[in-house]
């Protein structure tokens, strides 16, 4: 991909051309127009001509391809830059890969008073169980160690760190030799984000947005809250991502409002929204998730932290001042709550009221056929993370261990949510799995349950411009006149049409149906590498030496 030697200025006017350009204005455009930061053009290579001589910058794309920048709907930028620069535990197949890598992180890296590790899962262990208090203080060396589970719902600590916390061990959820969960879990995750300095917090930071550039990532929604960081650290994000070249950062502060005073709070902190991560119930790997029903591997049905009537009142005041409601529900009775509470205060404020709202629900994967219904009613949008069903679906996954294999199977049933209508915004929740895009459309689109499966193109959409809507913008996410000028550039190969019904995918194909082309998602193809990423107008990526 090659350019001008152009000046750099604040308002250029761009014409890329040579490619594709995924645009629904024009299905065969090869080339685009950005100015003032938005798209001004998009068409025909012949068309460009006319461009040419009166931009301050021409990209020859060489082939490839332009599409919308992705938006991650659901993640944890300081957490994600942690583990990025921190103690990573995601790649250890046994425990005792887990232990060594702690072992080597406590003995190699000193400067942290405490070492903060992440994704560790047991069910993916031989061993099928996490490391002892007595097997990590080993390996620890006797340094405070903060690990939480890669569901981030429950934590193995050492002993070290429990004596930074006063009566930890009076609290919900403490276990003299097993992970950590509840109330007992959040003070612990407080103790150990505490010792984090504002310049290691600020360098973790910078370390997510710019990994999120990377990967054609335009935009994150940053999922925060007094259970999972603190207001600095959620101010101090925003504050990083307004001045500097980066991806936009759109921010969600999981408290309870109650009345307009609350509403102003989250507001003065820079939040969109009281939601995201604001927990109804737990997660699944963690037996917190709340079910109708046991699971089928503990004789419990997880843990409730909201009731029906509590999300009725929270949903009731956010509506009442113009601010976006949401919730973390995974299990069904948790979705149930949710339903049941958005419909009460629907019946107190007018359903239109609650529609135009756009309150959201995170992960939201215990559906049934009368949840879905309710969600498409209420106009709930469901930010989703198909990654977690790549992760842990299946007949042998941490789904099927937890619930039994016909209860796993209704799990994340985004087609049925796309027939029903439901809004769609896809995330990862990193670092509970990793930033990856393209991967987070390919594991809709080969969901591992197949009656549940999506074309790319709607993944692909509930990952551009889904995310967008779910902070109440129709305008952005795509690439038409207007629009904002957020795209990313990708080397791939051929363009294809893939749906989970082939006459579809056929049909779709042939050039007079005038469906655009996106990059081949099979299992086992490459995926696109991002060649560039641009937001606003402005890049912030470039990769190297291309």
């Amino acid at each position: 991909m090659t350019e001008s030697t152009a000046p750099q200025s604040e308002h250029r006017t761009v014409l890329l051309r040579g490619g594709d350009v995924h645009s629904p204005a024009d299905p065969f455009a090869t080339a685009m127009v950005v100015e003032r930061g938005h798209v001004a053009w998009v068409g025909s290579e012949g068309a460009a001509d006319a461009f040419s001589g009166g931009v301050d910058e021409v990209i020859d794309l060489e082939g490839a391809l332009v599409t919308p920048a992705f938006t991650d709907a659901h993640v944890h930028t300081t957490a994600t830059g942690l583990a990025l620069t921190g103690l990573d535990l995601s790649g250890a197949s046994t425990l005792a890969d887990a232990l060594g890598l702690v072992r080597a992180y406590a003995n190699g890296d000193t400067s942290r008073r405490v070492v903060l590790g992440h994704g560790w899962d047991a069910t993916r262990w031989p061993e099928q169980r996490p490391p002892s208090r007595a097997e990590l203080d080993e390996a620890a060396g006797g340094r405070p160690v903060y690990l939480p589970r890669i569901d981030v719902h429950s934590a193995v600590v050492t002993t070290a760190l429990l004596d930074l916390v006063p009566g930890v061990r009076d609290l919900a959820g403490y276990h003299p030799d097993a992970p950590l969960t509840g109330a007992a879990h959040h003070a612990v995750r407080a103790a150990a984000h505490a010792a984090v300095t504002p310049a290691q917090r600020a360098e973790a930071q910078r370390a997510a947005l710019a990994h999120a550039a990377s990967l054609g990532i335009g935009t994150v929604h940053e999922c925060a809250g007094p259970e999972i960081s603190d207001e600095d650290d959620f101010t101090g994000l925003l504050a990083l991502a307004a001045e500097r070249p980066g991806p936009r950062v759109f921010g969600y502060w999981a408290d309870l409002v109650e009345d307009g005073k609350d509403a102003r709070r989250v507001r003065e902190l820079g939040a969109v929204g009281a939601a995201g991560d604001l927990f109804v119930d737990g997660s699944l790997g963690s037996h917190t998730a709340c079910l109708h029903e046991p699971y089928a591997d503990a004789p419990h049905t997880g843990t409730a932290h909201l009731s029906a009537g509590q999300i009725a009142a929270h949903v009731t005041a956010c509506t009442e001042a113009g601010l976006q409601a949401g919730f973390h529900a995974i299990g069904d009775a948790a979705l149930t709550a949710v339903v049941t509470g958005v419909r009460a205060a629907a019946e107190t404020l007018g359903l239109a009221r609650v529609r135009a709202a756009r309150h959201r629900v995170e992960h939201a994967e215990m559906l049934t056929p009368e949840t879905v219904a309710a969600f498409a009613e209420l106009g709930l949008t469901a930010s989703v993370q198909p990654a977690f069903d790549a992760a842990w679906g299946g007949g042998e996954g941490m789904y099927a261990q937890r619930l039994g294999a016909e209860r796993a199977a209704t799990l994340n049933p985004y087609a049925a949510l796309l027939r029903a209508g439901v809004p769609l915004a896809f995330g990862s929740d990193c670092p509970v799995t990793p930033l990856d895009p393209w991967g987070t459309v390919r594991a809709a689109a080969f969901h591992r349950t197949p009656a549940h499966r999506v074309s790319v193109r709607a993944g692909f959409t509930a990952h551009t411009r889904g995310g967008w809507r779910a902070v109440g913008r129709d305008d952005a996410g795509v690439l038409v006149p207007g629009a904002p000028a957020d795209y990313a550039v990708w080397r791939t190969g051929d363009l294809v049409v893939q749906a989970p019904d082939d006459r579809v995918a056929r049909w779709s194909t042939d050039p007079r149906s005038g469906t655009p082309g996106l990059p081949d998602l099979t299992p086992g193809e490459a995926l696109p590498v991002c060649l560039r990423t641009v937001v606003g107008g402005r890049t912030v990526h470039v990769r190297p030496n291309e």
